[in-house]
């Protein structure tokens, strides 16, 4: 972890680039700067030596006696190298460079930032950027970004600038400000990684969100955000590139299946991050993150003062996998000690117009949820809020302020989680609620979506698994054919079918003498999908049938060799795919699914970083739409769970193990009652 601490409270600052003229961002810089002139020396440096916002200005750092920890330098792209430079000399330690048009520009621009950011580190210094917003610290009051960012507790890291200023939109309108925020640019030295550790060792920093267009190295990204989830600050990214990879490789399903956003949907899930697809969604599940209050399990009760509202919210808890269990008798006792009579006292919990009367109702009727046994978290959803901002209730708006009130001394006192979905998240009583730290949504679904996030995977019970330490590499394949394939499993101990290559008629009949009928042949080199060129043929009865199918595959595909191998018996089993590719940033990452010659019509996967243990491939395979399967139905007996596990697992290890295979694959793997067997595998070495 690089010491970062000159980059986030240098004792003086310069601004180099600074200017008068406010089109520049030299300008801005310079102004966000001065912000914060008593606590630090700023100087500003323009290289005519013109007066800059009324101050005096230098034409270079030469010029200083003084020494300048800190460099902003907002000065062309021609201008950039000799300006790194001139800090460099002056002993600056901490560079952030605003200079557009250089890593982003192409290779001359590459090897030119590549140069500098060589000297920046050989001069012991860090750098920022290029092509960045800057970056903001408000508990040091280092204001080096064009905007303000108001204070609060959340980290933003940010690779685009202007997505960073629609984060803080977004962020202010939940009650959130920025412990830090730092704009990426080009991460020609500093990291996305080397900002999360940063900002886990920030004492100011209660949660981090992250815009990344680019993990560089992901596996080290992965880890760093898991140890601040794991440090109790939670972590949400909002990642580009959910389409296709931008070079994925369709020679085997795996290839053809897997793309950047499930590579990081992988990663995020086995360190505990939050994934978000949109600014909104990252801005929600930073509101219900921040708060230290935790469901323990999926039992939501739901509170509302309509009926419509209560049975939309009980579909979309469901529908997320979270439970509305019914109220056991002793609480619904205690909801009719204070509800009126017409009030329905299930769950949902319906005030039926109660709230007209007395919006008090709603912090009693919540107080009661909130201690029952039986619930985990409450959702208050409907018209809460509204009594103020309507003309028909305008008299109970004190009364409804007085309520919002108690129910921020509620939620001080309880460890379960209160979230509120109102028709009115704008209204003077939902800000209160905001201000206070309780989640306001305008959306049934949004708030749903904030509920899931905090209960976590299966409602709580299991957390993320990790990331398995890479094993050394072995020895390096020479082919990545499917004989080598097969010996590369045998090797890791995963059973294949017992299996005898041919090359002539005579080898064919001996092989079908010391093999079980019925028989499969395979063609050798002719492609991964054999089945789809006819290089594949099943239950030959006898040796005649196996005959026949070798002559037919000659005349067809003229292949070197054939293999001979024994039928597995598929009646019980269920065919799965596990597959592997090597990621440019991620590294190994593993595959399994449904499979057989369906798979990529079913696209039934999940994904997860390689290697896993056995308790992370039972994890992957309880996510597939198809689980149900391997657990028995119909009077189908359930598959050996653990033999497939084991399977799946030492695969996992073997894909890491070779880093010279770009995809491998065993399609099928069958799961049966009595273990698990490799019917076909190949390799592709890059």
């Amino acid at each position: 972890m690089r010491d970062l601490t000159v980059l986030f409270d240098p004792a003086s600052i310069a601004v180099v680039g600074a200017s008068d003229d406010p089109s520049k961002w030299g300008n801005a810089i310079a102004r966000q700067a001065l912000r914060a002139g008593e606590r630090r020396p700023v100087y500003l440096v323009n290289r005519r030596g013109r007066r800059v916002l009324g101050r005096r200005s230098i034409r270079s750092l030469a010029e200083l006696d003084d020494p300048v920890e800190l460099a902003v330098l907002a000065v062309p792209a021609t201008a950039f190298e000799a300006a790194v430079d001139d800090a460099l000399a002056h002993g600056v330690k901490a560079i952030v460079g605003i200079t557009a048009g250089l890593g982003e520009t192409g290779a001359l621009g590459q090897a030119k930032q590549a140069a500098i950011t060589e000297r920046v580190r050989a001069a012991g210094a860090v750098l920022v950027g290029p092509n960045c917003l800057g970056l903001v610290d408000n508990s040091t009051q280092l204001y080096l970004a064009s905007d303000t960012f108001d204070p609060g507790s959340v980290a933003l890291l940010s690779q685009s600038g202007n997505l960073a200023l629609e984060l803080q939109l977004l962020l202010a309108r939940r009650g959130l400000g920025f412990s830090r925020f730092v704009s990426l640019g080009n991460q020609a030295d500093l990291t996305v990684t080397d900002l999360v550790r940063a900002c886990t060792a920030d004492p100011q920093t209660r949660a981090i969100a992250i815009y990344a267009e680019d993990f560089l190295d992901g596996r080290a990204f992965a880890a760093a955000t898991g140890a601040a989830v794991t440090a109790g600050k939670p972590v949400v990214v909002l990642a580009a590139g959910r389409g296709a990879a931008a070079a994925r490789s369709a020679a085997s399903h795996t290839g053809a299946m897997t793309s950047q956003a499930d590579v990081v949907a992988a990663a995020c899930r086995q360190v505990g991050v939050h994934r978000a697809k949109t600014p909104r969604e990252l801005a929600d599940l930073l509101s219900v993150l921040i708060q230290p209050r935790r469901p323990t399990g999926p039992r939501v009760a739901i509170l509302t003062d309509g009926g419509g509202h209560g049975v939309i919210a009980a579909d979309a808890v469901e529908a997320a996998g979270l439970r509305v269990p019914e109220l056991h008798p002793q609480t619904r006792d205690h909801l009719r000690s204070v509800l009126w009579p017409p009030s329905v006292l299930t769950n949902p919990v319906d005030l039926a117009g109660m709230g007209e009367r007395d919006p008090h109702c709603y912090p009693a009727a919540a107080q009661i949820l909130l201690a029952a046994e039986q619930v985990d978290a409450v959702v208050l959803t409907g018209f809460f809020g509204g009594y103020a901002v309507s003309p028909a209730h305008a008299e109970l708006a004190s009364a409804e302020a007085s309520a919002a009130e108690d129910l921020t001394k509620l939620m001080a006192t309880v460890a379960k989680p209160l979230l509120v979905q109102s028709m009115y998240p704008d209204s003077p009583a939902c800000r209160q609620l905001v201000a206070e730290g309780i989640p306001v949504f305008a959306s049934i679904e949004d708030a749903v979506f904030g509920l899931v996030a905090l209960a976590g995977p299966d409602g709580g019970e299991r957390g993320p698994t990790g990331l398995v330490p890479l094993p050394k590499p072995a020895r390096p394949l020479s082919g990545g054919g499917y004989l080598a394939c097969r010996q590369l499993l045998v090797g890791a101990g995963i059973a294949v079918a017992r299996s005898i290559e041919v090359r002539t008629e005579a080898e064919l009949k001996a092989a079908a003498a010391r093999l079980r009928a019925p028989y499969v042949l395979k063609a050798m080199g002719s492609g991964l999908h054999k089945s789809d060129s006819g290089g594949v043929a099943l239950g030959l009865i006898d040796g005649d049938a196996l005959l026949t199918a070798q002559r037919r595959m000659q005349r067809q595909l003229d292949p070197p060799s054939f293999t001979v191998e024994e039928m597995a018996e598929a009646g019980d089993g269920v065919e799965l795919i596990v597959g592997s590719r090597w990621d440019p940033r991620f590294g190994p990452v593993l595959m399994v699914g449904l499979g057989g010659v369906l798979t990529e019509v079913l696209h039934d996967v999940s994904f997860a970083l390689a290697p896993v243990d056995e308790a992370g491939a039972r994890r992957m395979l309880g996510r597939l739409r198809a689980a149900a399967l391997l657990g028995g139905v119909r009077g189908r007996p359930a598959v050996d769970l653990g033999a497939t596990a084991a399977a799946i697992a030492r695969f996992s290890v073997l894909a890491a193990s070779h880093p010279e295979i770009t995809e491998m694959e065993i399609n099928p793997l069958l799961a049966t009652p009595v273990g698990a067997v490799a019917l076909d595998a190949r390799a592709i070495l890059g």
